[in-house]
């Protein structure tokens, strides 16, 4: 039997720092979640009192990773996901909406921060007919994540490669570019990218939020331009409606309209 003491889970833990404000567990905060500590609801007020629309981002964004898995499996048919970054598990996770719709899809989350793995077993449960792994890496080393992940994806096959705001924790525009194009150039035709991100340009309240939120010691986010964000499809076919703001990105039938945020998002297709 393992010792509780010396467990994995509780390896893990002892990792995590709760003396400094983490993004994964603000943005955990303003979803409504509890796996967060007062230094991160801190944090989190700190920055709705300057922005209080951050909330309106954070839940568009799950929204938008909603609308775009159902997009994925019901239209694009694709079975098989690798999500990098997820984050701290709150509703509607990617194998939760995928294998809602196809039992059979098989998905990979990819993330390295100790607090997320702590909780990786709330992500490793799985429809009998697909799986769910959990790999621990960083977005930065793609041929590690790619050769994990092929121990349950078949990579000769099309996959949705999820790219949920992550991107913007690498500083370097030309970095971030070149890690989406060798994870794209490590699968086949018929696979699709889905990337948002926070934008920049849009509302300056929302930078001034930011730039203070990276000067706090927490770990920085890089807000990027809309065109900047579009550079991470090219090469791959654009689903409409494009590059929008995640509120706009196929909105339920009926929905009434939404507002612009600064947060953009699109889906695109390997030809």
């Amino acid at each position: 039997m393992t010792d509780p003491v010396t467990s994995p889970e509780a390896a893990l833990r002892q990792k995590i720092d709760t003396s400094v404000p983490h993004s994964a567990r603000i943005w955990n905060y303003w979803l409504g979640g509890k796996d967060n500590y007062p230094v991160d609801e801190e944090a989190g007020n700190a920055y709705t009192a300057v922005f209080p629309g951050i909330v309106t981002i954070a839940r568009g964004s799950r929204a938008f990773l909603r609308r775009s898995i159902t997009y994925l499996v019901a239209e694009a048919g694709i079975r098989q996901f690798l999500d990098i970054g997820t984050g701290l598990p709150t509703a509607q996770n990617t194998h939760e909406v995928a294998q809602g719709i196809a039992p059979e899809t098989r998905i990979v989350y990819v993330d390295n921060d100790p607090m997320v793995l702590a909780h990786a077993r709330a992500l490793l449960y799985s429809t009998p007919e697909g799986a769910t792994a959990y790999i621990d890496a960083d977005v930065t080393d793609p041929e590690r994540i790619l050769a994990a992940a092929a121990e349950t994806l078949d990579l000769s096959r099309p996959t949705g490669l999820i790219l949920s705001n992550i991107l913007g924790h690498v500083a370097d525009h030309d970095q971030a570019r070149s890690i989406v194009t060798r994870l794209m150039d490590a699968l086949p035709a018929g696979s699709h990218l889905a990337v948002n991100d926070g934008s920049r340009g849009i509302d300056p309240v929302f930078e001034q939020a930011q730039d203070a939120y990276n000067s706090s010691g927490a770990v920085p986010y890089n807000l990027r331009t809309v065109a900047e964000i579009t550079t991470f499809f090219d090469g791959l076919e654009l689903i409409e409606p494009g590059v929008v703001p995640v509120t706009q990105w196929r909105p339920e039938p009926g929905s009434p309209a939404q507002e612009i945020v600064a947060e953009h998002g699109g889906v695109a297709r390997k030809r």
